[in-house]
């Protein structure tokens, strides 16, 4: 859920300004691979819309997402009749269906290790509501702050482990819904260096709440097991470095990532761009 989130935000312009032009960016990242579209548009001097689709490949500690639509959109609501300095307001969801995933299962008995993989498909969806304060310090410098509120759903559908030469504890699993609430408390800064290079740095401590599980497992031997996950904290950081190549084009190095403890962990995600902005 969380990594399905993070590269979700790049969709978002997680990496850019809160106030910018009219753009479109066609980007590709590794670590986790993602490649697709995203931009804005102007709807009215204060109303913008942000959206964005991808394709997505990532997998750690035992699952492996192997093939992943993502989507996502949302508005934001600018104060720029305020001034340089003005509060504004984002509403939005990333939406993630039709994934393809593989879980896999390991324990040790005592005749020797077992390790199972099973396949199934899954759906990631989430829901936020982001309150910031945006200051345009110069005609160089824009500096922001936000409090950020998600909800966040992941839906696996059921599965069984597959026949094997020995697994005597084999395990199946009904379909079931994975929840938990989120508020990100971050900010940023965009500078443009000389005339050519623009530079972004963003990151936020992010604190998971009401975190439930609803995957229940039949396992042979052991009768029905109902997981718990526990809630925590960490860290979210990103980053951008554009050229401005052509008037109006820009060529973007972008990372994000997260630190802290598992099942979270230390992840990061890196890739290149190409913006044009009108």
């Amino acid at each position: 859920m969380i990594t399905n989130r993070v590269l979700g935000s790049v969709l978002l312009g997680v990496n850019e300004q809160v106030n910018c032009d009219d753009c479109i960016s066609a980007f590709g990242s590794a670590g986790s691979f993602s490649a697709g579209i995203h931009g804005r548009k102007t709807l009215t001097p204060n109303l913008s819309l942000l959206a964005g689709i991808a394709y997505t490949q990532y997998g750690e500690g035992g699952y492996n997402v192997t093939s992943a639509p993502i989507g996502a959109f949302a508005l934001r609501y600018d104060f720029v009749d305020w001034g340089s300095s003005r509060p504004f307001f984002d509403i939005g969801t990333i939406l993630s269906p039709f994934e393809k995933v593989r879980y896999t299962r390991s324990y040790t008995t005592s005749l020797g290790p077992v390790s199972v993989t099973g396949e199934t498909t899954s759906e990631n969806y989430g829901v936020y509501g982001r309150a910031g304060w945006i200051s345009r310090l110069s005609p160089r410098d824009e500096v922001a702050a936000s409090v950020e509120v998600w909800q966040l759903w992941q839906r696996v559908k059921g599965y069984s482990d597959p026949t094997v030469a020995f697994n005597p504890f084999n395990a199946s699993i009904a379909d079931g819904t994975d929840r938990t609430n989120l508020v990100k408390v971050g900010g940023q800064w965009t500078h443009l260096f000389g005339s050519n290079i623009e530079a972004n740095i963003n990151g936020g401590w992010v604190q998971s709440f009401a975190t439930h599980s609803g995957i229940v497992a039949t396992v042979t031997g052991d009768g029905t097991i109902v997981p718990t996950i526990g809630n925590q904290g960490w860290f979210e950081y990103g980053g951008r470095v554009g050229f401005r190549i052509n008037k109006g084009w820009v060529a973007d190095l972008f990372l994000n990532g997260t630190a802290g403890p598992q099942p979270v962990g230390n992840t990061i995600h890196g890739g290149v761009g190409l913006r044009f902005s009108y």
